[in-house]
């Protein structure tokens, strides 16, 4: 079992760099330059990344962040698969620690990004800086959305001041951050000690 769960380890590992390559190409090009090597990575890694666009449809204005979701799955497979080989047994506990942990880990990254790009946002309002520089644009294409959902969130219908809103997203994506932090160790502690 400890060799079955440390190849299956390997190969979400070396799947999830090919994932990676993806898509920092990605960011350079369509991938059709590369030539044949980017056409078979392109057809190994697409089919999963686009099962991943369509089941969940984690985009936020230009920015798609079903990437994230889809590498957290690998590394959640890679993570259980390790575990167990190190363990040399299975147990529901490590598994459920295991998952609980790695789907965390994803969702903390997205606050953490979320909360950055709120605190650029707030910097841009206060400081008066020149919004149709690229750079700024892009940090309206993302907050913006983000924004929006959020104070619908804690606002509902009613209509509040710009800066109340960013101050407002800007706190529950920290408490968020720090709140789910502290409950998802005392839950990982806690599955990890179910037995068998």
């Amino acid at each position: 079992m400890t060799t079955i769960m440390n190849i299956l380890a390997g190969i979400a590992g070396i799947y999830s760099l090919l994932i990676f390559v993806r898509i920092i190409l990605t960011w350079f090009g369509h991938g059709n330059y590369y030539g044949r090597p980017a056409e078979l990575l392109v057809s190994i890694t697409d089919p999963y990344l686009e099962w991943w666009r369509r089941t969940l449809g984690l985009r936020i204005g230009f920015l798609d962040l079903s990437p994230i979701a889809a590498m957290a799955a690998l590394s959640l497979v890679q993570s259980i698969c390790t575990t167990i080989a190190r363990q040399g047994r299975f147990s529901l506990g490590i598994i459920l620690a295991v998952t609980v942990l790695a789907i965390w880990s994803a969702i903390s990254f997205i606050v953490g990004f979320c909360f950055i790009v709120v605190a650029l946002r707030f910097i841009a309002y206060m400081t008066n800086r020149n919004i149709y520089s690229p750079f700024w644009r892009i940090i309206d294409t993302i907050s913006q959305p983000l924004l929006y959902r959020i104070n619908r969130i804690i606002f509902g219908k009613r209509i509040v001041n710009y800066l109340t809103g960013i101050i407002t997203a800007a706190a529950a994506l920290a408490v968020i951050w720090t709140g789910g932090r502290f409950a998802i160790r005392l839950l990982a502690g806690l599955l990890l000690k179910l037995p068998v």
